[in-house]
């Protein structure tokens, strides 16, 4: 990219590669503010094939498909490179048009890709296939020496990932959940939800115990430790006096009588003392 820009007038390169900068960083978090930003690289330096490379993906992001394939086909005619073709095939897919997906599959454009663009285009064809509602033929697709081998590379997670959901799609469930286990092995960056699908299959369900308006299965509330609490800890005693107000007056009336009773005992003391003094002299 540092190359071709230095075909434009250095402030004019470093407006564009400061926009450049911009749709990278903010493709997958926020991807209308990485087309607009894409846009205006555009304006600035169109004949450059990186700008019309990332128009292409940043509309490919906003899911304009018809821009992203026209800045895609620019980008391949000023290069000549095949690399695109898979994001092609799949703006195709994106249109509505998986049998043309299919036709490019079996390009010979296919052959000029290295490793991983072709399984880039092998996962595009399965989603092609599943598209015009042929999933068997989406399992068979995604078969390969790739996803038989034990290495594990950049894209392994998501093609593992792929067979396994492709499976399920056929209700090979047991076959699924194994891939699903790999896949997860392999995604160390965490690009899939692999460990979500797993959990789903295996009917587990997360909580998130630190969400202040969570309830516990008794019907308790969650408290700052994430420690369920439940309206079964309160006392009887408590519990009864809520629920019937009078019992609650009586035990005072009680307890009332209880302090009179022995506050006479207190007062009798010293006079039964004083008597016996008496009675001595």
């Amino acid at each position: 990219m540092r190359q071709e820009l230095k075909s434009l007038p250095k402030t004019l390169a470093d407006d564009v590669a400061r926009n450049l900068v911009m749709v990278a960083q903010l493709l997958d978090e926020d991807p209308e503010k990485a087309y607009a930003y894409a846009k205006i690289a555009l304006r600035l330096a169109s004949r450059i094939p990186s700008v019309r490379e990332a128009v292409g993906f940043a509309s490919y992001a906003t899911e304009r498909y018809t821009e992203a394939l026209a800045e895609f086909r620019a980008a391949r005619r000023m290069t000549g490179s095949a690399e695109l073709w898979p994001v092609m095939a799949d703006c195709e897919r994106g249109l509505g048009r998986p049998e043309k997906t299919l036709a490019m599959a079996g390009a010979p454009e296919v052959q000029k890709l290295d490793r991983a663009g072709q399984v880039e285009m092998r996962l595009v064809a399965a989603g092609a296939r599943r598209d015009m509602g042929q999933a068997d033929a989406a399992v068979v697709t995604l078969q390969g020496p790739e996803l038989a081998s034990t290495a594990v590379h950049p894209w392994t997670a998501r093609l593992r990932y792929a067979y396994a959901d492709a499976l399920l799609a056929v209700g090979r469930e047991d076959e699924a959940r194994d891939w699903f286990a790999k896949a997860l092995e392999a995604d160390t960056a965490g690009t899939t939800n692999a460990s979500d699908r797993l959990a789903e299959l295996d009917g587990v369900e997360f909580i998130d115990a630190l969400d202040p308006e969570a309830e516990t299965e008794e019907g308790g509330s969650v408290d700052g430790t994430g420690a369920g609490v439940s309206g079964a800890e309160t006392s009887d005693s408590d519990s009864d006096s809520d629920s019937d107000p009078e019992a609650g007056a009586g035990r005072e009336a009680e307890a009332g009588d209880d302090a009179d009773a022995a506050d006479a005992v207190t007062d009798a003391v010293p006079a039964a003392a004083a008597q016996e003094d008496d009675a001595a002299k």
